[in-house]
């Protein structure tokens, strides 16, 4: 103890009280809503790449909110250059990765939001980050309700091949071969 002030008990806060903070908090918790860190490792990976020399690459899972040249999405998903020669206006904020760029020959302007994006890393390294993207909530109920996607025993429509007479799951055949 320093000054009758309990380290354990201290504060971010150097100005507040102790005797305050116990009373307002009296199991020294803060109450702040959890914000995502993902927006501040994608600027932190993207500040390490220009500093290196690298090209920070955005990985993207395209949803109804993204806007993104569809010829260029496959099977749902986008990756973007957003190096410092590959676009213009690039802003990074906590909600939103937005910026212009030339997509054969035409310039476009990029919008994604942070709930999208699925990871971030270095062309030239693969040093980066991959994150997890949830999945729209309505397409994915539209496929959980959908009429054959499920059996009357609850398991996958394309699992009934796997499954023998009995019951029981059939043995796979060897992977092996008779060589003579």
């Amino acid at each position: 103890m320093r000054f009758g002030i309990d380290r354990r008990q201290r504060r971010c806060d150097p100005g507040a009280s102790p005797a305050i903070d116990r009373v307002a908090h009296p199991r020294n918790t803060w109450e702040m809503s959890e914000q995502s860190a993902k927006p501040y490792l994608v600027r932190a990976l993207c500040e390490w790449c220009a500093d290196n020399g690298f090209t920070p690459y955005l990985a993207v899972k395209v949803n109804a909110e993204t806007r993104v040249p569809q010829g260029f999405v496959k099977n749902g998903e986008i990756v973007l250059n957003i190096g410092t020669t590959a676009t213009r206006k690039l802003t990074i904020d906590n909600a939103w990765v937005q910026f212009n760029a030339r997509f054969n020959g035409a310039s476009q302007e990029v919008a994604v939001p942070m709930t999208a994006v699925a990871g971030i890393f270095a062309k030239e390294t693969g040093y980066g980050f991959a994150f997890t993207v949830a999945d729209d909530p309505v397409t994915a109920l539209a496929a959980a309700t959908e009429p054959g996607a499920l059996d009357r025993n609850g398991a996958a429509s394309g699992d009934d091949k796997k499954i023998g007479e009995a019951g029981k799951r059939k043995p796979r055949p060897s992977h092996l071969q008779i060589i003579k």
